[in-house]
């Protein structure tokens, strides 16, 4: 049953679920077939071995060990990328034994529809929209058959994170948003409440909120403290230094007093990640490392990706990149003079700074001046002994068709691009689909992100129409 615009603006004005930030109301969900629902199912699959591949690829990197089974492959370059530009004690506690094994256990690829079907431009492991979802999934319960319908979401949510305390009946979990993501703070507290309302000991709060009593971390209640047994951080590592009680998580982490998701693993959040899973010198060892079916899906997903690498080369080589004017490259800065075709290239900062999440560093080629271009690449190439870039191929969304009400509030079919958020929550050892936000943007948009003429969307699975 479709929701008339009434019903959908009382149910938004009374959980406002972000801070200052709203978008078009449409009456349905975003219809995906059976075949994509279990296309996206695969892909959460896909995404847990390619950290599992990942975390073997950067450990034996950092340690000069063979890559391959039965041949030679070193590649101590790889760890260089992952770590560049990071704290030292950042980069010691992700290499740390402990560790070992210790992934996100929220993954969210970020997913464009194409006339070629799902491309992966992006792996977020902090991503927001969890409570959103949650909330959607519940606001259009009844506009058919919702992927993630219930509590998926907010069920799911919770068990991958108590299954890292599993000697703790109803651990004591801190979901921490920091100032740098404090619009996401509305979504999160609406999360903690909801799985307040099933007796379980949920709490949103700030960093500021937390403090040490020996070696464990603790926050007030009525005056009392109370131990927290798990912390979910929402905010990315780059934003550590921000954070006033960062040392008393890592104290209390090494301490064994408490569990930290997504692990303060650096890392994780490299975007160049997807760039070192197409590098030519490392194919071998991804064939080894992953099943057939999920390397064959991964390179279906991933568009091909170059790390912006400015380290001289000797004459006569050539840089494993895209063409200008036919010839291949051996510098990057002449990726300036491409034409606009040329430009249909991707270019954004890889990781651990504060521009790389939000689309906030993203620059395509060819929706921009060439001084815009020229400007970016040089950005890139000044940037890389401290923070690397990556380019990649743009694979453009194709147009759709979703019903959305316009200003008049009357029900309009309208053109747009999409841009498909799964959530996959890791329980026991599998990653469980549990809902998608769809963001249907104007087909003028070409970077697609949460913006005010965007409809954001659940998801629902519908029957094929036969012929």
């Amino acid at each position: 049953m479709p929701l008339d615009h009434a019903a959908l603006h009382a149910a938004f004005a009374a959980t406002p679920l972000f801070e200052d930030k709203s978008w078009r109301l449409s009456p349905d969900a975003w219809a995906l077939t059976s075949a994509q629902a279990a296309e996206l199912a695969d892909i959460g699959a896909a995404c847990l071995e390619y950290h599992q591949a990942l975390e073997t690829l950067y450990l034996r990197s950092a340690s000069g060990k063979n890559l391959l089974r039965n041949k030679p492959l070193l590649a101590p370059w790889v760890a260089d990328y992952l770590d560049r530009g990071e704290p030292a004690h950042l980069v010691e506690h992700a290499r740390d034994p402990k560790n070992r094994g210790a992934f996100p256990t929220v993954l969210r690829p970020d997913l464009l529809l194409t006339d070629d079907g799902f491309v992966m431009t992006e792996l977020d492991s902090v991503p927001g929209g969890i409570g959103l979802t949650a909330f959607l999934n519940k606001l259009y319960a009844d506009n058919g058959t919702i992927l993630g319908a219930g509590d998926a979401m907010i069920r799911n949510f919770y068990d991958s994170l108590a299954a890292l305390r599993p000697d703790i009946r109803n651990p004591l979990i801190a979901v921490v948003v920091s100032e740098e993501a404090a619009t996401y703070m509305p979504e999160m507290n609406w999360l903690a409440e909801q799985l307040q309302r099933q007796g379980k000991r949920v709490f949103c709060m700030k960093p500021e909120d937390i403090f040490p009593l020996g070696s464990t971390l603790c926050f007030d209640v009525e005056g009392n403290p109370e131990k927290i047994d798990i912390i979910y951080r929402f905010f990315e590592l780059f934003d550590l230094a921000n954070v006033s009680t960062a040392r008393f998580f890592f104290e209390a982490w090494e301490a064994g007093e408490v569990a930290i998701v997504p692990p303060m693993r650096p890392y994780q959040e490299e975007k160049l990640g997807l760039a070192l899973f197409h590098h030519h010198l490392l194919q071998d060892y991804w064939i080894e490392a992953l099943g057939g079916r999920t390397l064959k899906l991964l390179r279906q997903l991933i568009p091909m990706s170059w790390i912006v690498d400015p380290a001289p080369l000797p004459p006569g080589a050539v840089l494993d990149g895209p063409r200008v004017g036919g010839r291949p490259l051996n510098d990057w800065r002449q990726l300036a003079s491409a034409s606009q075709k040329e430009r249909d290239l991707i270019l954004k900062i890889s990781g651990y700074h504060e521009t790389a999440w939000g689309a906030r560093s993203v620059i395509l080629g060819s929706d921009c001046s060439r001084e815009e271009w020229q400007a970016g690449v040089e950005l890139a190439v000044a940037d890389a002994p401290m923070n690397l870039h990556i380019l990649q191929e743009f694979k453009k969304p194709r147009r759709s068709k979703h019903r959305v009400y316009d200003r008049e509030q009357q029900v309009r079919e309208v053109d747009g691009r999409l841009r498909l958020c799964p959530y996959y929550f890791v329980v026991g050892g599998k990653a469980v689909l549990s809902g998608a936000l769809a963001t249907f943007c104007p087909p003028d948009k070409k970077i697609i992100h949460g913006m005010q003429d965007a409809a954001l969307l659940p998801c629902r699975i519908v029957a094929p129409v036969s012929a």
